[in-house]
């Protein structure tokens, strides 16, 4: 097998372990166990608390260490094995505790697969730039395969879906050990600072306005990204309490339904040079963040058939722009922005602002939000309120970016960076 198809193989089932459960969960959660919605924020909330601590631990074990294949090996057999217990807890609070050790040995994979690829495409005379891009969709490939398999064979609101998972895990892992040896590179000084090892010197841009600004948007952004991976399987499934729609094709399939965001994602990718190059940095951003007031406002008003059916479709349509055009336009500004000596843990501050204190800061507040004012006695979701709430937010956060972000837009650094 060549390398450039195992590391193919590598990527598709990297996120197939993540793809069988994460959007189905809600479903699960709701429609099966009967938990509360603040109980299901704070399980949510555990992606964002294990990607502030465990990526950099990781990243530091894997440079001085330990085989970045064999570490990788190990942690998704460990999160395997973390799965399996999942369908037995009786209660949301030690859910929560399961899957934030289930969430500390996976998240921490994600960029490690990256370092992974990297190391081996360069290290046999690959254009990471061109070869790695194709790769990498299909990560995006097998996420909606295993979104797929866990709705046709009819485990979206069953405990099964987290065997799905830790079978897969458990065959990557075990393939993990047979990849090309990713040896410690020891790039990072024996004597550097605790602060330089954790990347914790990039906080230092936090003292410039602009740099400031970004990150507190990318944080405030950061809180709506997962809202409708969290909520969104549950919301068309709930059309299937109305017996008129019981039997209908978006609740018996929501979350094929739902994977039409994730293939959005990949048509998307395609199209950000040319946003880029066309309306620069600021601009896609912006469009990216109306595009999230229109993912959400789509799902307030729509339905299980007609005119609503197609306002969801249009929703999962509009995702891909909503979730690749801001973070791939932010990464795009740190790197253009700041020095080379922290351009590395700059990046590795945008994904903690976004997919860390955001994504916990969202997780837990809509799930306090959702119990505390939008939940009916009989435990029904106002689902529409919800979304518009999800909306009017998205918007706020566009509108004050638009008006408080100024940045310049220069044609030659995009187009040096999107050749």
């Amino acid at each position: 097998m060549n390398l450039k198809l195992r590391l193919t193989v590598l990527s598709f089932l990297q996120f197939f372990v993540w793809g069988a459960w994460l959007i189905t969960i809600g479903v699960y959660w709701f429609g099966t166990k009967h938990w509360g919605g603040q109980e299901f924020g704070k399980v949510f909330a555990t992606l964002g608390i294990a990607s502030l601590i465990m990526p950099a631990l990781v990243g530091i074990i894997a440079d001085r260490w330990v085989n970045a294949e064999k570490l990788y090996g190990i942690l998704h057999i460990l999160y395997g094995i973390i799965l399996v217990f999942l369908p037995s807890i009786s209660t949301p609070e030690n859910f929560f505790w399961i899957m934030l050790i289930a969430m500390m040995f996976y998240m921490p994979t994600i960029s490690l697969s990256n370092s992974i690829a990297y190391y081996i495409l360069k290290n046999n005379n690959y254009d990471v730039v061109k070869v790695f891009p194709p790769i990498r969709v299909w990560g995006t490939i097998g996420f909606i395969v295993a979104m797929w398999i866990t709705n046709l064979t009819g485990n979206k609101d069953s405990g099964s879906q987290f065997y799905i998972a830790a079978a897969v895990a458990f065959i990557l892992g075990i393939y993990a050990f047979t990849l090309p040896k990713c040896p410690p590179q020891n790039l990072i000084p024996a004597n550097a600072t605790l602060s330089e090892k954790l990347g914790l010197n990039a906080f230092s841009l936090l003292k410039d306005y602009k740099m400031a600004l970004f990150f507190l948007f990318s944080m405030f952004l950061g809180a709506a990204l997962q809202l409708t991976n969290m909520y969104g399987d549950t919301y068309l499934s709930d059309f299937g309490k109305i017996p008129a729609y019981a039997d209908s094709f978006v609740v018996k399939r929501s979350t094929l339904i739902m994977s039409i965001s994730q293939i959005s994602e990949t048509l998307f990718i395609l199209a950000i040079p040319f946003f880029l190059k066309r309306y620069g940095i600021k601009n896609v951003m912006l469009l990216s963040m109306f595009a999230w007031v229109l993912r959400f406002g789509f799902f307030a008003y729509g339905g299980p058939e007609g005119f609503g059916l197609g306002l969801i479709i249009l929703s999962c349509i509009v995702y891909g722009m909503a979730f690749d055009f801001f973070n791939i336009s932010g990464s795009l500004f740190v790197e253009t922005t700041t020095d080379y000596k922290i351009r590395s843990s700059a990046q590795g501050l945008f994904m903690m602002m976004t997919n860390g204190f955001g994504a916990i800061g969202g997780s837990l507040l809509s799930g306090w939000l959702i119990q505390q004012y939008f939940t009916l006695e009989n435990g029904d979701k106002m689902w529409q309120e919800i979304w518009l709430v999800f909306a009017g937010y998205a918007l706020v956060i566009t509108i004050l970016f638009a008006i408080m972000f100024k940045h310049k837009h220069d044609p030659e650094v995009i187009a040096e960076l999107t050749h």
